[in-house]
């Protein structure tokens, strides 16, 4: 236990990655990385910088005193400047030309597209393990026969596996944003107090190929292949917005099929995974609660809602650069990468777990069966010479007739009561050889099939990925 507040998200629900990706240690680390990357290229571009001090600020990467930067911040009352200053700590011979021609968006915003790019990466990794656990359940359930619901209201049938394939749809949309994210995010590169790279100008004697060869090479060491083509003096703020929405995206689709599982539980057709020992109510010892896909409507409730505060922040960017967007990205890029990590961390749980109560599923089908086959039902009753308006007629006032029977809690009658009509050409034995619920399904296992074959190549080799960023 802590006497402090500390995260939810970080002490409750984010991986143990995204925590790491998001810590100090990685923010300032790559700070200083991307000091020594400016070192090396200005360097290689003839400024007097020499092996020494290069080797030397690689040798103080990881050796960051925060003690040291908590007082001086105190002093000078600028975070990147009592950085430089304890890096200098730390290899004097270096000090002065660390930060050389730079500001300090050249490491806070470079370090966070390097940090929000990698975490875009792992988070593309969670969302493919969540579409394999819902692909292989839509494979094992493609021609199950279930209850389709319009307005919540009993529909025409579907199969178990064709529904999961619609929150696979959606997962696969995000899949697309993401990647669409990834690859458009560039370098902001070292570009000066106003993005006119002027202290470069100057650095390099007006000699405009060595600062975009330097951009290039610094840009290269952390794996972009372009940067922005005019910025002030941040990147885009337009880019925190793509990423939050991709990231709302996610959220919006985990939601939905978190929300879906819970009606179904409610209705015992399809339950979450419940543990041997897990406690359902702390009064009531009988429930099984849906507690993992409320959490993840829970946390998908803020992450939604988390996104509009990049649409805001890029909205109000005076100028070449106001202050008034960094207090609200620490919070907002951080918080709504580890929800996104927390939701689909849940989502694989619930779907590697998801347990088909065949059984209610088949009670349920066969107590509406006869109102879902009452169409084919009216067609083969005209092909043995009714009228199909005066047919029409009786199965309606008899739909009726047993619905409220039904509501009285009743059995269901209608085939009987269609039985009993004189113009209703069929008897009740040929009505109950009709009622297969295979035959109601139409193209359901076709159509899963079909998307299956789109999703079996992107999750083919997902440790492979996995392996790619390092976990």
């Amino acid at each position: 236990m802590t006497d402090i507040y500390e995260s939810p998200l970080s002490s409750r629900y984010a991986s143990q990655y995204m925590l790491s990706l998001f810590s100090s240690d990685t923010r300032y680390r790559t700070w200083r990385r991307l000091w020594v990357s400016l070192a090396k290229a200005e360097s290689a571009l003839g400024l007097p910088i020499t092996k020494e001090q290069i080797e030397e600020l690689e040798a103080h990467i990881e050796d960051i005193d925060y003690e040291y930067v908590k007082e001086d911040e105190k002093k000078v009352r600028h975070d990147v400047m009592a950085h430089v200053h304890a890096y200098g700590k730390v290899a004097p011979k270096a000090a002065g030309i660390i930060h050389l021609g730079a500001t300090s968006c050249y490491v806070t915003d470079n370090a966070d597209l390097v940090i929000y790019r990698d975490g875009l990466v792992y988070l593309r990794g969670e969302l493919l393990k969540v579409i394999a656990n819902l692909a292989d359940f839509a494979k094992k359930y493609r021609s199950l026969p279930t209850l389709g619901y319009t307005h919540y209201q009993p529909a025409q049938l579907v199969s178990v596996g064709k529904r999961a394939c619609l929150w696979i749809q959606d997962l696969l949309s995000d899949l697309e944003e993401i990647d669409f994210a990834i690859k458009n995010i560039k370098f902001l590169g070292c570009r000066g107090t106003t993005g006119t790279e002027a202290s470069f100008v100057d650095l390099f004697a007006g000699d405009g190929e060595k600062i975009d060869k330097m951009n290039k090479m610094i840009s290269s060491d952390f794996g972009f292949e372009q940067c922005f083509d005019v910025c002030g003096q941040t990147y885009p703020r337009k880019v925190d917005s793509r990423i939050l929405n991709a990231l709302s995206s996610v959220a919006q689709s985990c939601y939905r099929m978190a929300n879906d599982i819970r009606l179904l539980q409610h209705d015992r057709q399809i339950e979450e995974p419940f543990e041997k020992n897990q406690i359902g109510s702390s009064a009531m010892a009988y429930k099984r609660n849906p507690m993992r896909s409320e959490r993840i409507c829970s946390l998908a409730r803020y992450l939604m809602a988390d996104a509009s505060n990049a649409a805001m922040t890029a909205s109000v960017q005076w100028l070449e650069r106001t202050l008034d967007d960094s207090a609200n990205r620490r919070i907002s890029l951080p918080e709504g990468f580890l929800c996104a990590d927390a939701i689909l961390r849940l989502a694989q749980n619930v779907t590697d777990g998801l347990r088909v109560n065949e059984k209610i599923i088949e009670r349920t089908v066969m107590e509406y069966l006869p109102f879902i086959a009452t169409e084919n039902l009216m067609m083969e009753a005209v092909k043995k010479g009714g009228d199909r308006q005066k047919l029409h007629e009786i199965i309606r006032s008899c739909s009726m007739e047993a619905t409220a029977k039904m509501k009285n809690g009743e059995d269901c009658d209608l085939l009987s009561r269609l039985a009993k009509e004189k113009e209703f050409t069929l008897d009740e034995n040929e009505m109950k050889a009709m009622l297969e619920p295979s035959l109601y399904i139409g193209r359901c296992p076709e159509q899963v099939d079909a998307l299956l074959s789109k999703v079996y190549p992107l999750i083919k080799d997902i440790s492979r990925q996995n392996a790619e960023i390092n976990l």
